[in-house]
């Protein structure tokens, strides 16, 4: 132990993530002689390993026990690792200018396994070379304990950045980038082609990302089995507005192992690729297409071939979908357990009944502004889901009080029924309050509470 703290203090210091100093705080006030700030804006710094007790100009002469050990200083170092485990990673940083014994501990390395940055002013850029560097001290250019970094928000962060992890963190296995609109494919590729346990990444937001593949010079190095070097297994694209059909198709053939794949209001997408996703990912448990106009009844009969794998489908206010899909998806389907049909006017009672009598073990229910789905419907749901936890039926026109004592008399597991905007009266939300005591009901109805 004695050799790791001797090495560890003879290295540069830690990269300290701080906010800019507050307006208030003036001539070095509030803030150590050590640090300094940008106005505006937070940067990575290096400071120099702590000394053994703090100097500072706001720190009072203290008392004769005052002096005395602190009580959290009792506390062994298997106790400290752990209540740093829950910190943050710029507070933890911060932890690590106590003082010398903190400094050690801070740097422990299970403590860094995940490197969490958040805050659109923060220069992220900067902060993950100075934190890959250090964490790279005992395996020179490489850090083999880091797995998961999460920098969402930090609309600072460019390609620079993503590739400082693609080259120092090889056994990264979750990346989550959301809402950094500066990143390109370029960056996105050379994370998948050097870290190959990738198996989680978020790129919701990232509007300039149009697909993902390996760099070229992996592809040919890789030639024979270049399709299945990428493990990713969940992946968000929500929001990626570029992403078309010919993305997809690269996508589906480099990451075959895909099961959770999010494609919210990616609105160039048609039935053409999801087509394409069918051919080469087969394992998919998981499946949003919310918002995708272009996606109609022939993309549900490409989804439809995952069959008793999909558990989960969002389809929300993909108008072109009706009855004829919703067939496709109950006929093959029949493990589903989550579908979100929000704002799909074409589905009508026949539709929700052949998805009750062939998906009898769904669980959560959106058919809110289906006004074509009346209590006949909600007659099938009750009879056959009685499984049924969540629904929501907001703006259901045609949904009275007597469809809700049904379901409310058959569903008795029900916790969550949405019906804002539907005409109910305040006795059949009462009797499914009696019958489904833990069922929270959301409603405009201002004679119930």
């Amino acid at each position: 132990d004695s050799d790791l703290s001797m090495r560890t203090l003879s290295t540069p210091s830690p990269a300290l993530i701080f906010p800019p100093n507050p307006p208030g705080f003036q001539n070095g006030r509030g803030s150590s002689t050590s640090s300094s700030s940008v106005t505006g804006e937070t940067v990575a710094m290096v400071h120099s390993p702590p000394p053994t007790r703090l100097t500072h100009p706001l720190i009072r002469l203290a008392s004769k026990h005052q002096k005395e050990q602190a009580n959290i200083d009792r506390l062994p170092d298997h106790s400290m690792v752990q209540i740093f485990s829950f910190l943050p990673t710029n507070q933890l940083c911060r932890c690590a200018r106590v003082c010398r014994r903190w400094y050690n501990l801070a740097w422990d390395p299970r403590l860094w396994r995940t490197i969490r940055l958040t805050g659109e002013t923060i220069n992220v850029d900067r902060a993950l070379k100075v934190l890959t560097r250090r964490l790279c001290q005992d395996t020179p250019n490489v850090c083999l304990m880091l797995e998961t970094v999460i920098v969402s928000g930090c609309r600072r962060l460019t390609d620079r950045g993503l590739y400082t992890i693609a080259q120092c963190c090889p056994e990264l296995r979750r990346l989550e980038v959301s809402g950094c609109y500066n990143i390109s494919n370029e960056a996105v590729f050379d994370v998948v082609s050097l870290c190959p346990n990738l198996e989680h990444l978020d790129v919701s937001g990232c509007s300039k990302v149009t697909c993902i593949s390996l760099t070229r010079e992996a592809s040919i190095k890789l030639s024979p089995l270049h399709g299945k070097q990428i493990s990713i297994r969940y992946l968000d694209m929500t929001d990626c507005f570029v992403l078309e059909d010919e993305g997809l198709h690269t996508i589906a053939a480099h990451c075959t192992q895909l099961t959770h794949l999010y494609l919210r209001r990616c609105v160039r997408i048609t039935d053409e690729g999801l087509r394409y996703l069918m051919i080469y990912c087969t394992s998919i448990k998981e499946l949003s297409v919310s918002d995708c106009r272009f996606v109609s009844d022939f993309g549900m009969r490409e989804i439809a071939k995952l069959e008793s794998r999909l558990r989960y489908l969002s389809i929300a206010h993909c108008g072109r979908i009706t009855d004829v899909g919703i067939r496709y998806i109950a006929k093959y389907c029949s493990k589903l357990r989550y579908l979100n049909a929000r704002g799909c006017e074409g589905i009508t009672d026949h539709g929700v009944e052949y998805l009750a009598k062939n998906c009898t073990k769904l669980k959560s229910l959106d058919i809110g502004k289906c006004p074509l789905v009346s209590d006949t419907g909600l007659e099938f749901l009750a009879l056959n889901c009685f499984n049924l936890k969540r629904l929501s039926l907001k703006s259901c026109e045609s949904i009275t009080g007597q469809g809700l004592q049904i379901v409310a008399a058959n569903c008795f597991d029900l916790q969550m029924l949405n019906v804002q905007d539907c005409d109910v009266s305040v006795d059949a939300l009462r009797f499914v309050k009696r019958h489904c005591k833990r069922c929270i009901i959301e409603h405009t109805n201002p004679a119930f509470f």
